[in-house]
Formats: structure tokens, C-alpha cells, sequence
């Protein structure tokens, strides 16, 4: 019996540091690495910068739409010239500070029962190094004389 209380021991002994054993890998194992930490931010850093080099890209469009728009509530069935219109575009331009794009760029073309003004233009940005973004934009409204 002696040697049996021993063996149970042992056996309790044994059985309680097994079960102790996976608790503590576990313990060691939450969390993230350092590299994995580091990855982590230089994905989202490389995001962070693309949208900040970006960013004045889809601002520069915006102007442009602006300016289309406006066009369009200014002419729309005013009975419009080209001329005029060609003029409202490079008045609005300067006003906005539109860069990349002249007024030159965008085209009035007479179609049906009024024009159609139409913008498309590659805007094309700096990332990193050689690598480059480019961004393609299409605008177009129809003026009703």
C-alpha cells in the first residue's frame, strides 16, 4: 500500500505538472511578435502614405467636376454659344486653381439639342522611388440650349 500511495502521487504529481505545462506555453504564446507587429505597421503605413499621395489627386478632380457642374447650371437651356461656354470653363479653372488640366483639355462638342462638355484626362502621381500612381478621370455633362 505504501508503495502504491507513492505511485498515486507521483501519478497525481506527474498529472498536475501536465496540466500545467500547456497553460504556461499558452501563456507564452498570446500576443503578437515583434515581427509580426512590425509587418503590421509597415502594411498599414504603406496604405497611410498611398492615401496621403493620393489624396490631392481626387481633390484636383473634384475641382474639375465642380466646375463642370457649375457650367451646367449656368447654360443649362440659356441657349449658350460655345464661346461661352469655352470662357466659363477657363474663368471657373482660374478661380478654382485647377492644376494637371488646361481649359484647352476639356471639349464642347454640339450634339443633338445642345453640347456636351466633356473632360478626360491620366493624372499621374509619385509613390515611391520608380513607382508611380496613375488615375484615369471621366467627366462629362450635357448643356440643354
Amino acid at each position: 500500500m505504501n508503495a502504491r500511495k507513492i505511485l498515486g502521487e507521483v501519478v497525481v504529481a506527474s498529472r498536475n505538472s501536465a496540466e500545467m505545462r500547456p497553460h504556461r506555453e499558452l501563456a507564452r504564446q498570446a500576443g503578437m511578435t515583434t515581427v509580426g507587429i512590425l509587418l503590421m505597421v509597415c502594411f498599414v503605413g504603406l496604405f497611410a502614405f498611398a492615401g496621403i499621395r493620393l489624396t490631392p489627386v481626387y481633390l484636383n478632380y473634384m475641382k474639375v467636376a465642380g466646375v463642370l457642374s457649375g457650367v451646367e447650371e449656368e447654360f443649362d437651356g440659356q441657349n449658350p454659344s460655345r464661346d461661352s461656354i469655352k470662357k466659363s470653363i477657363s474663368r471657373r479653372f482660374d478661380v478654382e486653381s485647377v492644376s494637371e488640366i488646361t481649359a484647352r483639355d476639356v471639349t464642347v462638342t454640339a450634339e443633338g439639342n445642345g453640347f456636351v462638355v466633356k473632360v478626360s484626362y491620366d493624372h499621374m502621381t509619385p509613390f515611391i522611388s520608380n513607382i508611380y500612381f496613375t488615375v484615369r478621370f471621366e467627366k462629362s455633362v450635357q448643356v440643354r440650349r
